[in-house]
């Protein structure tokens, strides 16, 4: 079965998403700098701590996920380097650079080495995880503010109109990202199809675009009203996700850390963290999202004043909830026939997507032998890709080795 590899496309798309974190949050100053400006501390005040608030959870996460690494695959930096990279901030783009230096090796490298193909694999996806998590916690509240204020102002520049749009992109791209890397770890697993990642890509942004609409209107409605829905929800999905048994960290701490950040990850979007079938989770989390976004809509709908300069808001809004429908069509299409196992295999069911619990034989990349596989890897691949137990005692030998020498 073909395998993906990584080769100069990839090294220039690494490139890219690297120079996208540095203008990322270069934007993020012009916007807040733009809200105090024009006398909205408060705004200004709010990106910047949704800025500051992401990167503290991703650099975290990345330390603790350094700590936990085996040494063949940790940066050779002595770690009291590497712990000061983190607290400066640093640690995603370093680790950006380091993944830089290790592809362009494996890129024009005389021959091709599995370890070395493994080993940018895994760093990618770390990588690649890392942007899903700071998107969701920075970028996409972010959008949601920026959506208000076009809406509160009832103005919108240009530069305003493309920033909603490329945030919405930027957001699906994550995801889809983050979907192709975790199949790029495994071995022996089929690649997405450009029809597959289109689609996989089209269905996340109809469902995101109608909940970040409801949110941004029931603002509207209700300024601070936000403040009190989001914890509430927040918790709600956290609860969730606690009683799905997740086991991602390494210690009990940092793994309430996972649960929270996904917890705000669920808050907008899907996102699987247990094995199992995903087809009762999924209805049940649809459900909710489809109910909890009709309650926000609806709120501003009945209060808001007839006099209302928005008018134009009231087709938008019943415009959603066919785009939310067609999102929930389009991913159940793609489960069904799109999906690489079922174009390689038909015939398989439309939950075969992220783990039924049939799969047989199926491995993780790891880097000369199974002892040096990473164990959060193997816990992502057990949730999406139905991938056995078997290997774990020896995983996890690994990772108690990994964890002491740090």
């Amino acid at each position: 079965m073909p395998r993906s590899r990584f080769g100069p496309v990839q090294l220039a798309l690494a490139g890219a998403g690297a120079a996208a974190a540095v203008l990322d949050v270069c934007a993020d100053g012009w916007v807040a700098a733009g809200y105090a400006r024009a006398g909205r501390p408060g705004w200004a005040a709010l990106v910047l701590a949704l800025l500051a608030g992401a990167s503290a959870a991703a650099q975290a996460c990345s330390w603790l996920w350094l700590r936990s690494d085996p040494p063949a695959l940790r940066p050779r930096l002595p770690a009291w380097q590497l712990a000061a990279l983190h607290l400066l901030q640093l640690g995603f783009l370093f680790r950006c650079l380091h993944a830089l230096r290790v592809g362009w090796k494996v890129c024009w490298a005389q021959e091709e080495d599995e370890d070395e193909q493994s080993h940018i694999a895994f760093l990618s996806h770390d990588i690649s995880m890392l942007r899903l998590f700071e998107t969701f916690l920075e970028n996409t509240p972010q959008l949601t503010l920026l959506l208000y204020a076009i809406l509160h102002t009832n103005e919108a520049e240009p530069s305003q109109g493309v920033g909603i749009c490329t945030a919405f992109l930027c957001v699906t791209w994550s995801l889809l990202d983050y979907h192709q890397s975790l199949r790029a770890f495994l071995q022996d697993k089929h690649a997405l199809s450009v029809g597959s990642s289109f689609l996989y890509f089209l269905w996340n942004l109809f469902l995101l675009c109608p909940r970040v609409l409801a949110i941004a209107l029931f603002a509207l409605f209700w300024p601070y009203g936000v403040a009190v829905h989001f914890p509430l929800v927040w918790l709600a999905m956290f609860l969730w996700v606690s009683l799905q048994g997740t086991d991602f960290m390494e210690s009990p701490g940092p793994e309430q850390l996972y649960r929270a950040v996904v917890a705000v990850i669920l808050y907008f979007s899907w996102f699987n963290v247990a094995p199992g079938r995903t087809l009762p989770r999924s209805i049940i989390y649809y459900g909710f999202m489809l109910v909890d976004s009709a309650l926000l809509a609806a709120s501003w709908l009945w209060w808001r004043p007839p006099d209302d300069e928005r008018a134009y808001l009231v087709p938008v809004v019943a415009a959603a909830l066919p785009c939310y429908l067609l999102g929930l069509a389009l991913r159940g299409a793609y489960y069904k026939w799109l999906h690489p196992n079922v174009l390689a295999q038909r015939g398989r069911g439309c939950d075969e997507v992220d783990a039924d619990g049939t799969s047989a034989g199926l491995a993780l990349r790891s880097l000369s032998g199974p002892e040096l596989l990473n164990r959060r890897m193997r816990c992502l691949a057990q949730a999406h890709c139905a991938v056995p137990r078997l290997a774990q005692p020896r995983s996890l030998n690994g990772v108690a080795a990994a964890e002491s020498a740090v």
